[in-house]
């Protein structure tokens, strides 16, 4: 068995992400890892719902043994004992972490995800718990953008949207179809410095157990804004049923070579032109800088091509914490040379290096 690797979760952004990429390279190479400092940099630290959930679900992929699966700890340690080999799957957050929760369940697919494309078999997998919840891509981000970023590297799923999901009742449900037997032969990188011109734009407004007028609010406040520079954009309202009330606006532009995704989230007392407001605030900042992928895409991008042998390069509009740190977590699991060009909160330019 070789050495654990060792891990700092005090490092960079000092968030959930240090973990959740720890644990997906863990199932792809078979190594084990202890962690110890888990989201110190947060006001809660230690192990929420949704990180407990994402550890028991992959400890019942890789039948894995571990140590401080539970609420609050500060460290855990992780070895696989095997690789997924995929099958029929149910993740509850809040049956996996003994609690009621409403944690991301986007975030619980994207860990478990990269393991089951490269599992012998296919998967499919549920998901219950938020669907659409700030600090966390939400499923049209996954379905929209995610996805369709993936194909172009050769790895195809299907998802679909059973129930929506809110903070803090969640309850939401996802299913997600994996077809499993990837390697990385099959994989292709690719270059993507020039997002080309913008060729549609479109989205949501959505809320769950409010008024009606919110959903329009949000879409009119949202189609004037793109208006004023003369950007067509089709915002279609959804009133979807759910445990908890709720709301979103969410963009998704197209251009020539790559998409890029923007969310809005409503709150307590927050205006819903605001909520559109900062769906809107994100498309411009990325319009403006000309680069390929937004920021959010950057740092979920990484990973997946960080396993393909050749060598990748991409632009984002943004640096972001999240980015530096997958960056330094895949470099404690692979032997891959991943240079960041650019300052953080800029945009900048990532290259991964072939391996030599």
């Amino acid at each position: 068995m070789p050495d654990f690797i060792l891990l700092d979760g005090s490092y960079g952004e000092g968030g959930g992400q240090i973990l959740r990429t720890a644990l997906t390279l863990s199932a792809l190479t078979g190594q084990p890892f202890q962690i110890e400092n888990i989201r110190s940099k947060r006001s809660s630290p230690g192990l929420r719902p949704q990180h407990l959930a994402a550890v028991r679900a992959m400890a019942l992929l890789c039948h894995a043994q571990v140590d401080g699966d539970a609420l609050g700890a500060s460290s855990l340690s992780f070895t696989p004992k095997r690789s997924p080999s995929g099958g029929q799957y149910l993740f509850d957050i809040s049956q996996l972490a003994g609690t009621g929760s409403a944690g991301a369940i986007t975030l619980l697919c994207q860990t478990v995800f990269l393991p089951l494309v490269f599992a012998p078999h296919p998967s499919t997998i549920q998901l219950v718990g938020g669907t659409h919840l700030p600090q966390s891509p939400s499923y049209h981000y996954l379905e929209q953008v995610y996805l369709p970023t993936l194909e172009r590297i050769g790895i195809s799923a299907k998802i679909a949207l059973e129930r929506w999901g809110w903070y803090p009742k969640g309850g939401g449900q996802m299913r997600a179809d994996i077809p499993g037997g990837m390697s990385e032969d099959k994989l292709q990188p690719f270059q993507l410095e020039e997002r080309g011109k913008l060729r549609k734009l479109w989205g949501i407004s959505a809320a769950s157990n409010l008024p009606q007028h919110i959903i329009q609010r949000q879409r009119a406040q949202a189609l004037k804004r793109l208006r004023s520079r003369r950007i067509k954009a089709e915002i279609t309202p959804l009133a979807p049923p759910a445990f908890s009330p709720g709301t979103i606006l969410f963009l998704v532009a197209q251009y020539e070579h790559s998409r890029a995704g923007f969310a809005g989230y409503g709150r307590l007392r927050y205006p819903a032109e605001k909520v559109a407001d900062d769906a809107v605030d994100a498309f411009e900042e990325h319009l403006k800088s000309k680069a390929a992928l937004d920021p959010y895409l950057a740092d979920q991008i990484l990973l997946p091509l960080s396993l393909i042998p050749q060598s990748s390069s991409y632009t984002t509009s943004r640096i972001t914490q999240h980015l530096l740190t997958v960056r330094w977590v895949i470099q404690q699991f692979l032997p891959r040379e991943i240079l960041i060009e650019g300052t953080e909160g800029a945009p900048g330019k990532v290259h991964i290096l072939e391996l030599s």
